[in-house]
């Protein structure tokens, strides 16, 4: 086996190892924020921070929260001299926006949106 054929083998086991990283990341998200339903508004703004922005429609609350980063995907090596088969670094944004809905001082529900949610 080629240095080539050693590195492909390597990102796509890296790669089939992602979804069950995925997984526990997504429930222990979701159970954080469960745990957050319910609460008062108070434990809401202590376990969060402030809100990235928030809006009032008829007593009930939205609070939003965004979070975003850049993920650097490596590229790989070419082969010869002019670097055939070569695949240059991607840089992916990703981003997740969590809402939270307050009525009466408690936090009733939350919706999430974006790529990195999960």
């Amino acid at each position: 086996m080629n240095t080539l054929d050693a590195l492909r083998r390597a990102i796509v086991l890296a790669c089939c190892a992602l979804p069950v990283a995925c997984a526990d990341e997504t429930a222990a998200r979701m159970a954080a924020l469960n745990h957050l339903v319910g609460q008062p508004e108070q434990t809401l703004l202590q376990t969060m921070g402030v809100p990235t922005r928030s809006y009032d429609a008829d007593g009930v609350k939205f609070l939003a929260y965004d979070e975003r980063r850049v993920d650097i995907i490596p590229g790989t090596p070419g082969v010869g001299i002019w670097s055939a088969g070569a695949v240059p670094p991607q840089r992916i944004e990703r981003w997740c926006e969590t809402t939270f809905q307050v009525a009466q001082a408690v936090v009733q529900s939350f919706t999430l949106r974006g790529n990195a949610c999960g």
